[in-house]
């Protein structure tokens, strides 16, 4: 795996330099940032997890030079610059899109959500927000948007980028969308898929000017358009009825509604669609967006759009349930922000490794779980019989 990340996602002059801000340090950065990527690809999610491993006769298995203790990894993320772990995640994308790992897809789509994790009892950083429950505080949390690759069967985190009380999700969207753009170029995606509070003109303008088309949920947040869609599609029988699975879908479309006063698109297309589950649930959605029928028909916009639950099931609820998100492993701001990032890069570096270079020739795909037994064992001193 270190050779998958040395030489195809051109990876080496980054694990060597990762950004290391300590003044005189006694333990090199790369041991210390390679037993943190290893540490959340076995899935141990504390700090003296990875020091029991690299301390363990497991460690020359491991790639890692030397043993090191908790509190050295502490230190090392408080100073290491974030900057440099942004760049090589968008790198390890880039270089899969240039060893074809997205060549079955038409569109690359970029999607962007928030969440929080992290929950603390006390105030420890300027990253706490205060959840108050009748005017109490109970705890504190760490709120922070994500941006992932999605559309394209591989989910790929891409950035993070945490925000402190009085900031807010919709600000800090707007940087890491730039920031994430600046990093992977204006051509590596064709969209980005966001939830209703994204559905404004300002991000849209963000967008468009980023070179992005934009599939955004429509809600009640945008009355006069919600409106007028809600009563054109509730007129008219659906357009197109097709099956999903096991779904039923009726989709209505309609490409010519007026753009809000703010807004400076010459019109709007808006998309709902009515799916019907075999347990008689009933999801009714609208969506809004500037891709032209001609680009993306009806059908092709609703799977566009159903991206959008990437992020959710591969992005957050992998990365806290599996990967140690919600976990805090040192309790300081930029320690937080680093851990973050290191969890998505070595979710995108274990999903290429296992999807993408594994699955060469007739190999199967193993799954994540698998992959980490086998990891597991390989990490084994071998037997010795001593009679």
């Amino acid at each position: 795996m270190l050779r998958y990340a040395q030489r195809r996602l051109r990876l080496t002059q980054y694990l060597q330099n990762p950004g290391d801000g300590r003044r005189r340090p006694r333990i090199a950065a790369q041991p210390l940032l390679w037993g943190m990527l290893m540490g959340v690809v076995l899935r141990e999610n504390s700090y003296h997890a990875v020091q029991w491993l690299v301390r363990s006769k497991a460690r020359r298995r491991l790639e890692v030079s030397r043993g090191f203790s908790n509190d050295a990894l502490a230190y090392f993320t408080e100073r290491l610059d974030p900057q440099p772990t942004r760049i090589a995640l968008a790198t390890a994308c880039r270089r899969a899109k240039r060893n074809k790992a997205f060549d079955h897809c038409r569109y690359i789509g970029l999607a962007l959500d928030g969440s929080a994790g992290g929950r603390g009892r006390k105030l420890r950083c300027w990253l706490c927000h205060p959840i108050r429950h009748e005017g109490q505080i109970q705890c504190y949390l760490h709120q922070f948007v994500m941006l992932s690759v999605v559309g394209t069967g591989l989910v790929l985190p891409v950035d993070v980028e945490p925000y402190p009380a009085g900031d807010s999700e919709y600000a800090a969207g707007q940087r890491v969308l730039r920031r994430a753009v600046g990093h992977l170029g204006r051509r590596f995606a064709d969209y980005v898929v966001v939830d209703g509070k994204f559905a404004t003109a300002p991000f849209l303008h963000t967008a468009g000017e980023l070179g992005l088309r934009v599939i955004a949920r429509l809600k009640a947040n945008l009355p006069e358009l919600f409106t007028a869609a809600q009563q054109r599609f509730g007129a008219e029988p659906p357009g197109h009825r097709f099956r999903y699975g096991e779904d039923d879908v009726e989709l209505w479309d309609a490409d010519d509604f007026e753009p809000w006063e703010s807004l400076d698109w010459g019109s709007v297309r808006v998309l709902r669609y009515r799916q019907h589950k075999p347990d008689s649930t009933v999801i009714d959605a609208y969506w809004l967006t500037d891709f032209t029928v001609r680009q993306a028909g009806g059908e092709a916009l609703f799977r566009l759009a159903k991206h959008r639950w990437e992020i959710e099931n591969q992005g957050f609820n992998d990365g806290k349930n599996r990967y140690g998100m919600e976990h805090i492993a040192h309790h300081e701001a930029n320690s937080l922000l680093i851990r973050w990032l290191l969890i998505m890069l070595a979710m995108t570096l274990e999903r290429l490794y296992r999807m993408r270079y594994l699955h060469r020739g007739n190999h199967p795909t193993v799954s994540a779980i698998e992959l980490v037994r086998v990891l597991r064992l390989s990490l084994a001193v071998p037997y010795q019989d001593s009679s």
